[in-house]
This record gives structure tokens, sequence and C-alpha cells, in this order.
């Protein structure tokens, strides 16, 4: 369950949705009020983790990636005075990368979805951007346009039963995203600072 402590936050979303670097004008826009954790994927990677295509290394990468994910999360809770822990991408995030079956995923870890769900406030799910819309590969993001548009399809139906999830759409206006995203984080911050149970001017998706 989340910590009493802080709101922890997840920014979600296919790859090219622009979470990195929303999360960088968020660690400005909010200073020391937030911290902003790194994505566990890019921690195991950069490590020397070897990025191969057969099934036992994508799943071996998954349960890594897992696993860093929950002591930057354990370290954050510990050790950060922020108010709001800011996720790129949660626990959840690896089935979506995951080569198997689901229930393989969650086996092999010992938890389950309704578990890692629990772990996060709200999350607020990017939508990735068409290659019309501007998508385009570079030396980190490997995926083609298509195949990113399948995993932001899968997270969409893994975080879907989240009681606060935010979907923000795709926009040619890059700016207009990250407005999107920063007033729901604002909200979102308030909620950590007040206890009035008044409804919120942004409702989240009804879970399904």
């Amino acid at each position: 369950m989340p910590s009493a402590k802080h709101r922890k936050i997840v920014l979600t979303g296919g790859p090219g949705a622009g979470k990195t670097a929303v999360l960088e004008l968020a660690r400005r826009h909010f200073g020391a009020k937030a911290e902003v954790l790194h994505e566990a994927a890019s921690v195991v990677f950069s490590g020397g983790f070897p990025r191969q295509e057969s099934i036992e290394a994508r799943s071996a990468a998954q349960r890594a990636i897992y696993h860093v994910q929950v002591e930057l999360e354990n370290v954050a809770r510990a050790h950060s005075e922020a108010a709001v822990i800011l996720c790129d991408r949660g626990t959840p995030d690896g089935l979506a990368y995951w080569p198997g079956a689901p229930d393989e995923f969650w086996s092999q870890l010992r938890t389950s979805l309704a578990e890692e769900l629990a772990r996060y406030d709200a999350v607020i799910h990017l939508r990735t951007p068409s290659r019309r819309d501007g998508y385009h590969r570079d030396a980190v993001r490997i995926e083609n346009a298509k195949t990113a548009e399948l995993i932001d399809e899968r997270l969409l139906e893994i975080w879907a039963t989240h009681p606060r999830r935010f979907l923000v759409e795709s926009s040619h206006d890059f700016l207009e995203k990250t407005e999107r995203t920063l007033a729901i984080l604002e909200q979102e911050m308030a909620q950590s600072s007040t206890d009035d149970s008044s409804r919120p001017s942004l409702t989240p998706i009804s879970p399904q």
C-alpha cells in the first residue's frame, strides 16, 4: 500500500510518450516538494545489463527492472523529505514488455497486479504519439511506431483498474501535453497537503 508519509505518483506510457522529459520539467517546477526517481530500465541497461532479443534475456531484463524499481521506491520512501515521489514508470509496466503470459510474469515475481497497483496513489498515462504526431526512434527508443503503439495499448489495459488514473492524450504541441500533465501533478500534490475530501477539479478516468 502507498506510504502515509509520501504520495507516490507514476507517469506511464509507451515509448516516446514524453515521460522522462515531463518529469525533468516537474523536477525543476516543483523543486524540493517532489522526489523524481530515475527510470529503472535506464538504470539497468545503462549499467551494462545485456539487451538481447531472446525470450530468456527479455524475461531476465524485466525481472531486473522490477526489482530495481522496488528498491528505488524503498530508498526514496526511507530518505526523501519530499511529500510526493514521482516515478518514471511503475512496477506493473514490465508486463507490457514481458515476452510470455501475464500469469508467468506475476508468478515469477511472486506478486499480483492488484498488489502492484496498490503501491501507487495515482497514475498519469501519457499516450504515445503516432508517427504522424511526431514519434521517432533513437539509440534508446528502439521500438518502431507500430510497436510503440502496441505497448501503449498494453499499458492502457494494465492500469485500467487503478482507481485514480488520468489520461493525457498525444498532441502535436508537446508544450500543451506538458502543461496538462503538470496541472494534474499540481492537483495531486495539493491532495498530499490537505485532509479535506472535496472533489478535485480534474477527475480521474473511471476504473474499467
